[in-house]
Protein backbone atom coordinates (compact mmCIF):
# COMPACT_ATOMS: atom_id res chain seq x y z
CA UNK A 1 0.00 0.00 0.00
CA UNK A 2 1.60 3.57 -0.84
CA UNK A 3 1.78 5.82 1.49
CA UNK A 4 -1.17 7.74 -0.38
CA UNK A 5 -3.33 5.13 0.19
CA UNK A 6 -2.59 4.36 3.63
CA UNK A 7 -2.89 8.63 4.22
CA UNK A 8 -6.13 8.93 2.67
CA UNK A 9 -7.87 5.53 3.65
CA UNK A 10 -10.22 6.94 5.61
CA UNK A 11 -11.84 9.29 3.58
CA UNK A 12 -11.34 6.54 0.68
CA UNK A 13 -13.78 4.09 3.49
CA UNK A 14 -16.06 7.39 3.84
CA UNK A 15 -17.25 9.85 0.80
CA UNK A 16 -15.63 8.00 -1.93
CA UNK A 17 -17.11 4.71 -0.46
CA UNK A 18 -20.58 6.29 -0.81
CA UNK A 19 -19.96 8.05 -3.84
CA UNK A 20 -18.78 4.56 -5.44
CA UNK A 21 -22.10 2.99 -4.03
CA UNK A 22 -24.29 5.41 -5.69
CA UNK A 23 -21.97 5.63 -9.45
CA UNK A 24 -22.11 1.81 -9.80
CA UNK A 25 -26.28 1.71 -9.60
CA UNK A 26 -28.19 3.05 -12.48
CA UNK A 27 -28.20 7.43 -12.46
CA UNK A 28 -31.23 9.40 -12.47
CA UNK A 29 -31.98 13.06 -11.66
CA UNK A 30 -32.35 11.89 -7.79
CA UNK A 31 -29.16 9.89 -7.74
CA UNK A 32 -27.15 12.60 -9.16
CA UNK A 33 -28.51 15.00 -6.11
CA UNK A 34 -27.28 12.29 -3.80
CA UNK A 35 -23.64 12.42 -5.45
CA UNK A 36 -23.88 15.79 -4.89
CA UNK A 37 -24.86 15.69 -1.32
CA UNK A 38 -21.98 13.43 -0.99
CA UNK A 39 -19.57 15.85 -2.47
CA UNK A 40 -20.73 18.65 -0.14
CA UNK A 41 -20.75 16.52 2.74
CA UNK A 42 -17.16 15.94 1.95
CA UNK A 43 -16.31 19.36 2.57
CA UNK A 44 -16.22 20.57 -1.61
CA UNK A 45 -18.87 22.83 -0.68
CA UNK A 46 -22.23 23.11 -2.60
CA UNK A 47 -20.58 25.48 -5.99
CA UNK A 48 -17.80 23.04 -6.49
CA UNK A 49 -19.91 19.90 -6.02
CA UNK A 50 -22.34 21.19 -8.25
CA UNK A 51 -19.71 22.16 -10.78
CA UNK A 52 -18.73 18.56 -10.41
CA UNK A 53 -21.66 16.96 -11.01
CA UNK A 54 -22.39 19.00 -14.20
CA UNK A 55 -19.33 18.23 -15.34
CA UNK A 56 -19.63 14.72 -14.83
CA UNK A 57 -23.01 14.13 -16.28
CA UNK A 58 -22.26 16.17 -19.74
CA UNK A 59 -19.25 13.02 -20.11
CA UNK A 60 -20.57 10.58 -22.65
CA UNK A 61 -16.83 8.93 -23.31
CA UNK A 62 -16.46 7.50 -19.56
CA UNK A 63 -18.90 5.64 -17.25
CA UNK A 64 -19.95 8.10 -14.46
CA UNK A 65 -17.47 6.58 -11.84
CA UNK A 66 -14.26 7.96 -14.28
CA UNK A 67 -16.27 11.09 -15.16
CA UNK A 68 -16.63 11.72 -11.58
CA UNK A 69 -12.86 10.82 -10.63
CA UNK A 70 -11.54 13.14 -14.14
CA UNK A 71 -13.99 16.13 -12.80
CA UNK A 72 -12.06 15.52 -8.98
CA UNK A 73 -8.72 15.83 -11.04
CA UNK A 74 -9.44 18.91 -13.01
CA UNK A 75 -10.16 20.97 -9.95
CA UNK A 76 -6.90 21.16 -8.62
CA UNK A 77 -4.85 24.41 -9.69
CA UNK A 78 -2.17 23.66 -12.43
CA UNK A 79 1.09 22.51 -11.43
CA UNK A 80 4.01 25.02 -11.79
CA UNK A 81 7.25 23.35 -13.37
CA UNK A 82 9.66 25.70 -11.34
CA UNK A 83 11.24 23.90 -8.25
CA UNK A 84 9.74 25.18 -4.97
CA UNK A 85 10.88 26.84 -2.59
CA UNK A 86 11.85 29.38 -5.23
CA UNK A 87 15.98 29.94 -5.41
CA UNK A 88 16.53 33.86 -5.67
CA UNK A 89 19.63 33.56 -7.04
CA UNK A 90 23.05 32.05 -6.77
CA UNK A 91 24.30 32.26 -3.06
CA UNK A 92 20.91 33.22 -1.78
CA UNK A 93 19.02 30.85 0.46
CA UNK A 94 15.37 30.05 -0.68
CA UNK A 95 12.88 31.32 2.38
CA UNK A 96 10.00 29.34 3.42
CA UNK A 97 7.31 31.17 6.08
CA UNK A 98 4.91 28.59 8.01
CA UNK A 99 1.89 30.29 8.69
CA UNK A 100 -1.27 28.89 9.97
CA UNK A 101 -3.63 29.18 13.27
CA UNK A 102 -3.25 26.90 16.13
CA UNK A 103 -3.25 23.30 16.33
CA UNK A 104 -2.66 22.10 12.77
CA UNK A 105 0.58 20.80 13.14
CA UNK A 106 2.60 24.07 11.96
CA UNK A 107 5.86 23.24 14.33
CA UNK A 108 5.92 19.91 13.38
CA UNK A 109 4.96 20.07 9.50
CA UNK A 110 8.53 22.82 9.90
CA UNK A 111 10.51 20.21 11.06
CA UNK A 112 9.03 17.93 8.25
CA UNK A 113 9.84 20.30 5.67
CA UNK A 114 13.53 20.95 7.24
CA UNK A 115 14.19 17.09 7.36
CA UNK A 116 12.96 16.29 3.83
CA UNK A 117 15.14 19.28 2.30
CA UNK A 118 18.40 18.04 4.38
CA UNK A 119 17.63 14.56 2.81
CA UNK A 120 17.91 15.91 -0.32
CA UNK A 121 21.30 17.50 0.09
CA UNK A 122 20.29 20.93 1.21
CA UNK A 123 22.36 22.86 3.96
CA UNK A 124 19.11 23.91 5.69
CA UNK A 125 18.11 26.46 8.73
CA UNK A 126 14.92 26.60 11.06
CA UNK A 127 14.12 29.60 12.88
CA UNK A 128 11.84 29.24 15.97
CA UNK A 129 9.79 32.68 15.18
CA UNK A 130 6.77 31.90 17.45
CA UNK A 131 7.73 33.56 20.21
CA UNK A 132 4.51 34.14 21.30
CA UNK A 133 4.36 30.49 22.99
CA UNK A 134 7.17 29.06 24.88
CA UNK A 135 6.33 25.47 24.27
CA UNK A 136 6.38 26.34 20.56
CA UNK A 137 9.89 26.92 20.66
CA UNK A 138 11.21 24.28 22.67
CA UNK A 139 8.89 21.72 20.64
CA UNK A 140 11.00 23.00 17.59
CA UNK A 141 14.04 22.48 19.21
CA UNK A 142 13.35 18.88 19.62
CA UNK A 143 12.00 17.77 16.40
CA UNK A 144 14.82 19.89 14.88
CA UNK A 145 17.22 17.80 17.20
CA UNK A 146 15.52 14.64 15.96
CA UNK A 147 15.82 16.16 12.18
CA UNK A 148 19.72 16.82 12.63
CA UNK A 149 18.89 20.28 11.35
CA UNK A 150 20.31 23.54 13.26
CA UNK A 151 17.93 25.92 14.48
CA UNK A 152 17.80 29.67 15.60
CA UNK A 153 15.74 30.44 18.61
CA UNK A 154 15.43 33.62 20.83
CA UNK A 155 14.07 33.25 24.41
CA UNK A 156 9.74 33.67 24.44
CA UNK A 157 8.40 36.86 24.07
CA UNK A 158 11.04 37.99 21.64
CA UNK A 159 10.44 39.92 18.46
CA UNK A 160 9.77 37.90 16.16
CA UNK A 161 11.42 39.44 13.63
CA UNK A 162 14.27 39.87 15.38
CA UNK A 163 14.99 36.06 15.32
CA UNK A 164 13.75 36.01 11.32
CA UNK A 165 16.54 38.64 10.53
CA UNK A 166 19.22 36.43 12.72
CA UNK A 167 18.20 33.71 11.69
CA UNK A 168 19.13 35.05 7.84
CA UNK A 169 22.22 36.57 8.90
CA UNK A 170 23.13 32.72 10.33
CA UNK A 171 22.02 31.65 6.87
CA UNK A 172 24.76 34.00 5.28
CA UNK A 173 27.64 32.94 7.12
CA UNK A 174 26.78 29.07 7.21
CA UNK A 175 25.79 28.85 3.28
CA UNK A 176 22.43 28.06 3.93
CA UNK A 177 20.23 26.80 0.92
CA UNK A 178 17.13 27.57 2.48
CA UNK A 179 15.74 29.05 5.96
CA UNK A 180 12.19 27.05 7.43
CA UNK A 181 10.22 29.99 9.57
CA UNK A 182 7.95 29.07 12.12
CA UNK A 183 5.45 31.41 13.21
CA UNK A 184 3.21 32.21 15.34
CA UNK A 185 -0.40 30.26 15.45
CA UNK A 186 -2.58 33.09 14.68
CA UNK A 187 -6.53 32.81 14.71
CA UNK A 188 -7.34 35.29 10.69
CA UNK A 189 -9.67 37.26 12.71
CA UNK A 190 -6.70 38.80 14.86
CA UNK A 191 -5.06 41.61 13.31
CA UNK A 192 -1.93 42.52 15.35
CA UNK A 193 -1.13 38.79 14.70
CA UNK A 194 -1.67 38.91 10.96
CA UNK A 195 0.13 42.59 10.80
CA UNK A 196 3.15 40.49 12.34
CA UNK A 197 3.45 38.62 9.56
CA UNK A 198 3.88 41.66 7.45
CA UNK A 199 6.30 42.93 9.58
CA UNK A 200 8.29 39.69 9.10
CA UNK A 201 8.00 40.19 5.73
CA UNK A 202 9.69 43.34 5.85
CA UNK A 203 12.38 42.08 8.04
CA UNK A 204 13.24 39.77 5.30
CA UNK A 205 12.99 42.53 2.42
CA UNK A 206 15.43 44.42 4.34
CA UNK A 207 17.70 41.54 5.42
CA UNK A 208 18.00 39.72 2.18
CA UNK A 209 16.36 41.95 -0.87
CA UNK A 210 16.81 39.57 -3.11
CA UNK A 211 15.00 37.17 -1.35
CA UNK A 212 11.16 35.94 -2.79
CA UNK A 213 9.74 33.86 0.20
CA UNK A 214 7.42 31.51 0.47
CA UNK A 215 4.17 31.43 2.13
CA UNK A 216 2.98 28.15 3.08
CA UNK A 217 -0.21 27.74 4.81
CA UNK A 218 -0.63 24.97 6.91
CA UNK A 219 -4.71 23.65 7.05
CA UNK A 220 -5.66 21.25 9.06
CA UNK A 221 -7.78 18.80 6.40
CA UNK A 222 -10.45 18.04 9.71
CA UNK A 223 -11.27 21.40 10.04
CA UNK A 224 -13.43 21.56 6.71
CA UNK A 225 -15.27 24.55 5.55
CA UNK A 226 -13.71 26.61 7.91
CA UNK A 227 -10.47 26.05 7.18
CA UNK A 228 -11.52 27.47 3.77
CA UNK A 229 -12.04 30.96 5.26
CA UNK A 230 -8.99 30.84 7.31
CA UNK A 231 -7.08 30.43 4.33
CA UNK A 232 -8.83 32.73 2.57
CA UNK A 233 -7.98 35.25 5.07
CA UNK A 234 -3.82 34.18 4.90
CA UNK A 235 -4.05 34.40 1.25
CA UNK A 236 -5.72 38.31 1.35
CA UNK A 237 -3.16 39.15 4.17
CA UNK A 238 0.40 37.12 3.20
CA UNK A 239 -0.03 36.43 -0.09
CA UNK A 240 -0.02 31.86 0.14
CA UNK A 241 2.01 30.60 -2.20
CA UNK A 242 1.30 26.97 -0.99
CA UNK A 243 -1.10 25.06 0.89
CA UNK A 244 0.43 22.17 3.83
CA UNK A 245 -3.21 19.62 4.68
CA UNK A 246 -2.21 18.16 7.70
CA UNK A 247 -4.02 15.21 9.50
CA UNK A 248 -5.25 13.70 6.20
CA UNK A 249 -4.73 10.21 7.75
CA UNK A 250 -7.46 11.19 10.33
CA UNK A 251 -10.41 12.16 8.38
CA UNK A 252 -12.85 10.62 6.41
CA UNK A 253 -13.91 13.82 4.39
CA UNK A 254 -10.55 14.84 2.30
CA UNK A 255 -12.64 16.89 -0.17
CA UNK A 256 -11.50 20.39 1.28
CA UNK A 257 -8.09 19.23 -0.93
CA UNK A 258 -9.89 19.85 -3.62
CA UNK A 259 -12.26 22.82 -2.67
CA UNK A 260 -9.23 25.16 -1.24
CA UNK A 261 -7.39 24.72 -4.62
CA UNK A 262 -10.42 25.69 -6.66
CA UNK A 263 -11.11 28.28 -4.70
CA UNK A 264 -8.30 30.18 -3.97
CA UNK A 265 -6.26 28.58 -6.97
CA UNK A 266 -2.78 27.91 -4.86
CA UNK A 267 -1.07 24.70 -5.27
CA UNK A 268 -2.06 22.05 -2.00
CA UNK A 269 2.10 20.99 -1.88
CA UNK A 270 1.79 18.53 0.33
CA UNK A 271 -0.16 16.75 2.71
CA UNK A 272 0.76 14.78 6.28
CA UNK A 273 0.01 11.64 6.67
CA UNK A 274 1.65 10.70 10.37
CA UNK A 275 3.33 12.02 13.37
CA UNK A 276 7.05 10.83 12.11
CA UNK A 277 9.84 12.81 10.42
CA UNK A 278 8.48 11.08 6.96
CA UNK A 279 5.10 11.44 6.88
CA UNK A 280 5.06 14.31 5.00
CA UNK A 281 4.41 13.46 1.26
CA UNK A 282 4.63 15.44 -2.19
CA UNK A 283 1.07 16.16 -3.31
CA UNK A 284 0.51 14.59 -6.53
CA UNK A 285 -3.21 15.60 -7.46
CA UNK A 286 -3.70 12.82 -9.47
CA UNK A 287 -2.24 10.37 -7.13
CA UNK A 288 -4.39 11.62 -4.27
CA UNK A 289 -7.41 10.71 -6.68
CA UNK A 290 -6.18 7.53 -7.72
CA UNK A 291 -5.29 6.56 -4.18
CA UNK A 292 -9.25 8.06 -3.40
CA UNK A 293 -10.66 5.84 -5.89
CA UNK A 294 -8.14 3.07 -5.88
Amino acid sequence: MTGYEQGVARTRQGFVGRLRTLLGQPLDDEAWEKVEETLIAADLGPATAARVVAGARARRDVEPEAAVEAELVGLFAPRDATPWPRVPAPGVPAVVLVVGVNGTGKTTTVAKLGHRFARRGAKVLLAAADTFRAAAIEQLQAWAGRAGVPLVAHKAGADPSAVVYDALDAAAARGSDVVVVDTAGRLHTKSNLMDELAKIRRTIAKRLPEAQPEVLFVLDATTGQNGLAQARAFHDTAGLTGIVLTKLDTTSRGGIAFAIEDTLKVPVLFVGVGEKLDDLLDFNPNAFVEALFA
